[in-house]
């Protein structure tokens, strides 16, 4: 045997069980890094507002405590009055769910000659076997919820811990990762992180400004129709509409549309118009003057980004997504070398003269061929009842 062998062994051994140890803590602690990430960038978030409290003589640490009881009330205004509506709204369903049923059991008993009753139907109802059941089940299923919520409250307090000491710390934290890197990859760093900042603060602030402008113009188009809980639902639509991607804008609608179908069908058909009509213009003249210069990406990009960090991390990805892109393409494009384009017509999507597409070419081949076919023709005709003297045999003249 080698005298290597043995230790070549034991070395492979050793790397096998680091990889699997390496292997086992990643997947414990991805929780853990997933909140971290989040807390990083919500950081970098509030880094503009705490940056600029802290040019004005702040502490930093004070700074972010400010920024962050802002967040705080801003969320616990928004969650208890949207509570509050959703309740009494609850509360006014089930009051008028009575009228309701006998205005579809009198419509059913004369268009389709039925005999319903609504005591019958309520009879049934309640001694179903569906309905028994489906109370066992969330008789059971409480232990579960309130253990999810208690992990949800953990969780967010870990990510605004984490968000603080970022935010508080961030002179700091920027020193220590430049102490164990060279000079020149210093200054990558330090222009990568502000890069980031930059990004990130300017995609938020962009969001909630356009956030508001939705939010009024619905509760101008709310309050006018006279749909009740207008402030609320016009913060729910500006909200929902702008932090959730792709989907964020039928969501915000669908909850404004049910609540003006309560008062009046056609209010709903109108606010259904206005989503719509409302989304175009956000698309095409308010976004592209607010983002031109905070998140300025292609929307497919935006769109593929947004699937990308759904299928990595799930609705977190999808919420850092755009300013993650937007990072790395403003990063990549102060690093990557540009030349002047040429005037070629091509490069506008002209196409070049002289040059000739398919249906010039099948074209030209088709004259051609009806050009010779012509030429040929009278030479047939004229040979057409003569007979060559070679082939007359001598004598028979």
């Amino acid at each position: 045997m080698p005298r290597w062998l043995p230790r070549a062994i034991v070395l492979a051994l050793g790397l096998y069980a680091s990889f699997q140890l390496g292997s086992w803590a990643f997947h414990q602690l991805t929780g853990l890094l997933i909140n971290i990430l989040i807390a990083f960038f919500l950081a970098l978030a509030i880094e503009p507002a705490v940056s600029w409290m802290a040019s004005r003589g702040m502490r930093r640490g004070a700074a972010t405590g400010t920024v962050f009881l802002g967040i705080v009330v801003v969320t616990a205004g928004f969650v208890l009055l949207m509570g509050s509506m959703l309740a009494s709204q609850i509360t006014s369903i089930a009051e008028d769910f009575p009228k309701y049923l006998d205005s579809v059991i009198n419509w059913s008993n004369t268009t389709f000659s039925t005999e319903l009753n609504r005591v019958k139907i309520q009879d049934s109802l309640v001694r179903s076997d569906w309905l028994q059941k489906y109370l066992q089940d969330s008789a059971t299923g409480v232990l579960d919820v309130s253990a999810q919520v208690l992990g949800g409250l953990f969780q967010l307090l870990t990510v605004l811990l984490f968000s603080f000491y970022f935010a508080a710390d961030g002179p700091r934290l920027r020193r220590g990762v430049c102490s164990v890197l060279p000079p020149a990859r210093q200054s990558e760093v330090l222009r990568a992180w502000e890069i980031a900042v930059d990004k990130t603060g300017g995609y938020l602030y962009s969001r909630g400004l356009m956030a508001m402008v939705s939010g009024v113009a619905h509760y101008v188009l709310l309050q006018t129709l006279g749909v009740p809980y207008a402030p609320a639902l016009a913060v729910w639509v500006g909200l929902i509409s702008q932090f959730i991607p792709t989907i964020g804008t039928y969501l915000a609608g669908a909850l404004p549309m049910l609540i003006a179908f309560t008062v009046d069908p056609w209010y709903a058909l109108w606010v259904l118009l206005f989503v719509l009509v409302y989304q175009q213009f956000e698309n095409y003249l308010l976004q592209p003057k607010l983002t031109a210069r905070t998140v300025d990406i292609h929307p497919a990009v935006a769109f593929g980004s947004v699937i990308a960090g759904t299928a990595l991390l799930g609705a977190v990805g999808a919420l850092i997504a755009i300013p993650a892109v937007a990072t790395l393409q403003a990063f990549l494009g102060a690093y990557v070398k540009r030349y002047d384009v040429t005037d070629d017509p091509r490069v506008q999507g002209h196409r070049r003269k002289g040059a000739r597409g398919v249906l010039t070419r099948v074209r030209t081949v088709l004259s051609g061929a009806a050009a010779r076919t012509g030429s040929a023709a009278p030479a047939a005709s004229s040979g057409a009842g003569t007979v060559p003297k070679a082939d007359t045999p001598a004598g028979n003249g």
